[in-house]
């Protein structure tokens, strides 16, 4: 892993202000992933540097909807590895399903997240792959901002690009 890189994650996507963040606690900073996501020079080296964590027995990426699925789709492109996306709420048409794409019974899965305060929606994330028979072998934080710690306490193996 690239310090200069984590360096610029946290540089472009940092902001000050008055926040509320996902957990509902109030901060007054702010990690807008949109700004590393959505910058195609960035975002390509970003899923260089997690596609590099990838475990070499995972044979499934997934993460959970939302902004993640941008760098799940970018590390997809660099591993080949089939992916899945885990939706918050099984979707209310067509299968029903919470869980979209590639997450076969057995599928040895790398879970990727963007931005992790609390860890909570990677470890939802991670009950849905695991209730559908995936086995997590590792989670890959691009950026941790404490959630890597309760990930752990639940037994996963945390990799991240950058911590605050």
């Amino acid at each position: 892993m690239s310090e200069d890189l984590a360096r610029r994650l946290l540089e472009v996507s940092e902001i000050h202000g008055d926040f509320v963040l996902s957990s509902g606690k109030g901060s007054d900073v702010y990690f807008d992933k949109f700004r590393f996501l959505a910058d195609p020079t960035l975002l390509d080296e970003l899923a260089g540097a997690v596609a590099a964590l990838v475990p070499p027995e995972a044979t499934h990426l997934a993460s959970p909807e939302g902004a993640a699925t941008l760098l799940l789709a970018a590390v997809g492109l660099r591993t080949d590895l089939p992916m899945a996306v885990v939706r918050k709420e099984p979707k209310g048409y067509g299968t029903l399903s919470q869980l979209e794409g590639h997450a076969p019974e057995g599928a040895r899965t790398a879970l990727v997240e963007d931005v992790s305060t609390t860890g909570h929606q990677t470890l939802a994330a991670a009950e849905v792959l695991e209730a559908a028979g995936a086995k997590i072998v590792a989670v890959i934080l691009a950026i941790d901002r404490g959630g890597a710690r309760a990930l752990r306490d639940a037994g996963y193996r945390v990799e991240t690009i950058a911590s605050v």
